[in-house]
Formats: structure tokens, C-alpha cells, sequence
């Protein structure tokens, strides 16, 4: 008994902190947006007013977006990519004055292809703009994949609670999940890779080829390419775990995403004890040609 409630008061502590930190970054994102849209329809030259904005706060638009300032030695470019999307998202990318590229051909792999041809790094992180990134994320993420003998990195990450998604629920349903990517790493890493956390070494990355036929899972196929540039590392530190919604749980409740991810879990359990070079396609999961 004293053990249950030593962990309920962790757990009710850890969530107590989660929520302090989303508001702590929701309130300083509101901050910015209304100084942005003061510049951009107040200001002669809005473009510049953005620019001076970025400049002012040095705050790529996806550290604006999770409302953290970015602090990071290393420096960087910000590139975006439109693919065919519906939510303007090219007309967010023009007011922000941010360089970016329209991808026609449809498919997440596209997408990635193209941020990789026309970025100039020597290392590529990939963001998605509805995740909060904690301010340290890229140092943080650095510190792995600088090592000579790692090719990409990843992390863990969390959601934020909502009205169907108790923070004393998300607690639980993440330990388990991370509990079993953590027993997954060992002999499958590159299952265990998720685009929204996902960083490499650009160089190697040019060397081979991202997968464009697949509505999943390019980028654990990327990461399974550049296994023989070096090892797929990952970090554990609660300072670089972005918080992201719930597109990749896509069903009601947190029991249910539950079950559904054992059931299917269960099916292969045997593959976390061998490794493979190789994995069968689902037909479910092929891009579909249009004639």
C-alpha cells in the first residue's frame, strides 16, 4: 500500500509539472503572436517586421510554435516543406517570411526528399509544427549525434492532456510504451524511430535512398539504411521530450490505444530478440499509383 501511494504522488507530481510547463509555454506563445500580428498588420513591410522578430528572439518558427526560446551553440537554417497541404500551410510559411519548398508528389518520404536536397547542414532534424520542442532540444540531441560512431538519433516524447486524456492516465499509458520501446532498442532500434523525434547525419542520408512509396514508416527505413554509417542512438533525458497531440494514437481513449498496440505488439513479440536487414511491405501501407 505504501508503495501504490508513493507512486500515485510521483505520478500526480510529474503530471502537476507537465501541465505547468504546456502553460508556462502556451502564455509565452500568446506573447508572440500578438506581437506578430501587431507587426504584420500594423507595420509598413510586414515581412520585415517578422524578420526583425526572428532576429530580435532568435526563434525559429517551430520554437515559436511551442513557445520555448531556442538555445543552441550551433548554427542553423529553418527550411520548410508544403506538401500538397490543405491547412494553409504555404500562406503561414510566406507571412513568416520562412524559405520553403512545394513537394507535388504526394507522399511523406517526398516530403522528407525534398528538405534534404535543398538543406545545406552536415546534421537534419525533423519537426513537426504541431509538437512542442523544449528549448534545449537540438544540444541536447547534438550530444549523440556529433559521436563518430552514431549515424541518426532519437528520442522519447509525450502528449499533452486533454479532456479525454487524463494526465494520471497519460503517465501510465507512456511508461508502458516506453518501457517497451526502451526492451525494443536492443535488437530492432530502427522500430522504435518516430519522424517528430528523428535527427541525422545529413552526409550519410544523401548516400542512400528515402523510401516515397510508403504512407509509414520512412523514416525507421531511413534509419535502418544508415545503420552502415554507425548505430541508432537514442536519448533519455526528460529536457529534450518534445510534447506532441494525439494524431499517432488516432482512437478514443487511452485504454483503447491501449489494448490495440499490445494486441498488435503481441503478434511479433518474438522479433525484439533477433535483428533484421530486411522487412515485408504491407500492401495496406504502399502508395498507390494514380493512372
Amino acid at each position: 500500500m505504501a508503495f501504490c501511494a508513493l507512486i500515485r504522488t510521483f505520478a500526480e507530481v510529474m503530471a502537476k509539472q507537465r501541465i505547468e510547463y504546456i502553460d508556462a509555454m502556451r502564455g509565452f506563445t500568446m506573447i508572440l503572436v500578438v506581437f506578430a500580428h501587431v507587426c504584420y498588420f500594423c507595420m509598413e513591410g510586414p515581412l520585415m517586421g517578422y524578420n526583425r522578430i526572428f532576429y530580435l528572439f532568435r526563434l525559429p518558427c517551430f520554437f515559436m510554435i511551442s513557445g520555448s526560446e531556442l538555445q543552441t551553440k550551433y548554427p542553423i537554417e529553418i527550411l520548410g516543406v508544403n506538401n500538397n497541404s490543405k491547412d494553409k500551410t504555404e500562406e503561414v510559411y510566406r507571412r513568416l517570411a520562412l524559405p520553403y519548398y512545394n513537394e507535388v508528389r504526394q507522399s511523406p518520404g517526398y516530403a522528407r526528399q525534398c528538405g534534404l536536397d535543398h538543406s545545406k547542414g552536415k546534421y537534419h532534424f525533423c519537426i513537426d509544427a504541431d509538437t512542442f520542442y523544449p528549448c534545449k532540444y537540438v544540444d541536447l540531441m547534438m550530444t549523440k549525434l556529433i559521436r563518430p560512431e552514431v549515424s541518426c538519433v532519437s528520442s522519447f516524447w509525450s502528449f499533452y492532456p486533454d479532456d479525454k486524456h487524463s494526465a494520471w492516465g497519460l503517465f501510465w499509458f507512456e511508461l508502458i510504451r516506453d518501457t517497451f520501446l526502451w526492451l525494443q532498442h536492443f535488437k530492432r532500434p530502427e522500430l522504435c524511430i518516430r519522424g517528430m523525434t528523428f535527427a541525422f547525419n545529413a552526409d550519410y542520408a544523401r548516400q542512400v535512398e528515402i523510401r516515397t512509396d510508403i504512407r509509414r514508416g520512412e523514416d525507421g527505413s531511413l534509419a535502418l539504411s544508415l545503420k552502415k554509417y554507425g548505430k541508432i542512438d537514442f536519448l533519455y533525458d526528460r529536457q529534450a521530450r518534445p510534447v506532441t497531440g494525439y494524431g499517432t494514437l488516432n482512437e478514443g481513449s487511452l485504454l483503447q490505444s491501449l489494448w490495440n498496440r499490445a494486441r498488435f505488439q503481441l503478434k511479433g513479440i518474438t522479433r525484439i530478440f533477433h535483428k533484421t536487414d530486411h522487412y515485408e511491405d504491407s500492401e495496406d501501407n504502399l502508395v498507390k499509383n494514380k493512372s
